[in-house]
């Protein structure tokens, strides 16, 4: 039942990835209506092949992926990692670490080169990468330290729970993991980030007024408007709102404010604030919490199963093998219950659109905006709608415009509208 589920997961993932880039073929050299301002078809063809390109890695990198960590689980190693573990003498908590590290670090290897053709080659060749060969480097072993040091303090505590409360560790547990994931929140902008990229007040003090002045209409306070010089790695461009409470701020990239009108700025700024007045963070983190603590239940049936541990070799139930083993179990079949979860952002994505129109009284720099995102980051203006299902949490971009452009004339003056089919 495991590997059926395992190697379908798989299938169906590489299916669907293959799907979106034959759709993408198909629909080549059709730019969408409202687009040609932005796109011409040269840069059409160029956005298509860029998608071909991260597609087949993504699928190549998957594939490899998948392979080697149902080896490690067929094969008779992770009992051997047991093994030696009782050589060692370890006690429960580092014999966990040691148990999920081993795979974690042969995973790493693996998609290594993947990560390195993606940032060198394809990056490169479309005129994305700005990074050098160190940069790159020293990034991988900052994230990496990162990632241990927060996953073995959270694992470590989830094992000592596990071994004080038996009965009701999948209670303790979830509020364990739900508190340091608010606590990562609170702390990504003044502790995490900084570690990767240079934040400063936004140099242009024109925009950052108008921002200010934008929130403070909409009942937002941001602590800070900054921006970070993404530019040092990559061209590509965004905004982003982060941090909780008295750490909320706004992040700009330096290649946003190079390439984006103030106009436009704002409007994207006005889509995030709508997430802000519509409470979608909130209605988010609430609908997650439910789920967590649904799986960390499912998970303490699961691990108490004997034939879970005997089905891999496993002579006697231990609880980190049992998380491990369930953890890869929920990756594959919470896979399919993605569309819904997806389906939920969208609709949060067009409430927020709609709201940036409202409070602009246009649409036009918010259709302004994606439209130059879309051609600065080579989007895909074509993906299949089952790709999009599953994997989308905005709608596709050809979607949102035609959404804000229904919203947009509301406001427009009588009759402009209909000129404007007319025109085109």
């Amino acid at each position: 039942m495991f590997v059926i589920l395992y190697v379908g997961q798989s299938v169906f993932r590489t299916w669907l990835d293959h799907i979106n880039v034959m759709h993408s073929s198909t629909c080549s050299g059709k730019i969408p209506p409202g687009f040609e301002d932005f796109i011409d078809g040269s840069k059409l063809i160029e956005m298509d092949v860029y998608t071909k390109e991260q597609s087949r890695l993504g699928i190549f990198e998957g594939i490899a992926s998948d392979l080697v960590l149902l080896i490690i689980l067929i094969s008779g190693f992770l009992p051997m990692l047991v093994s030696w573990s009782g050589r060692l003498g370890f006690s429960l908590v580092p014999a966990g670490l040691f148990f999920f590290f081993m795979p974690g670090i042969i995973e790493f290897l693996v998609e290594l080169p993947f990560s390195y053709y993606n940032t060198f080659r394809i990056e490169q060749k479309f005129g994305f990468n700005r990074s050098t060969l160190k940069l790159w480097i020293i990034d991988l072993i900052k994230s990496g330290l990162v990632s241990i040091v927060i996953f073995a303090a959270l694992f470590s505590i989830l094992l000592l729970t596990v071994e004080a409360s038996p009965r009701f560790w999948w209670f303790w547990g979830f509020l364990i993991v739900a508190s340091v994931q608010f606590l990562i929140a609170v702390l990504y902008p003044i502790v995490i980030a900084p570690l990767f990229n240079k934040f400063e007040p936004v140099r242009d003090e024109l925009i950052a007024g108008k921002i200010k002045t934008l929130m403070e209409n909409n009942g937002i306070r941001v602590k800070k408007i900054l921006q970070m010089n993404a530019g040092l790695r990559s061209r590509h461009t965004n905004a982003y709102f982060t941090g909780i409470g008295k750490t909320k701020q706004i992040v700009l990239y330096d290649t946003l404010l190079e390439s984006h009108t103030h106009d436009e700025i704002l409007a994207v700024l006005a889509h995030e604030a709508g997430h802000f007045r519509k409470k979608h963070i909130m209605k988010q983190l609430g609908i997650f919490a439910i789920f967590s603590l649904a799986a960390f239940y499912a998970t303490y049936l699961l691990i108490g199963w004997p034939l879970l541990y005997s089905t891999f070799g496993f002579a006697t139930p231990l609880p980190y093998v049992g998380f491990f083993l369930a953890s890869i179990f929920w990756q594959k079949s919470i896979f399919f219950l993605q569309p819904v979860y997806m389906e939920v952002s969208r609709r949060f994505e067009r409430e927020a659109d709609i709201f940036a129109v409202n409070i602009l009284r246009t649409a036009r720099p918010m259709v302004t905006a994606l439209k130059r995102l879309a051609a600065d980051n080579l989007s895909n203006l074509n993906p299949h709608p089952l790709y999009v299902w599953f994997h989308y949490s905005h709608p596709s971009l050809v979607e949102r415009v035609a959404l804000l452009e229904h919203e947009g004339r509301r406001f427009e003056p009588a009759g402009t509208a209909d000129m404007e089919r007319l025109g085109n």
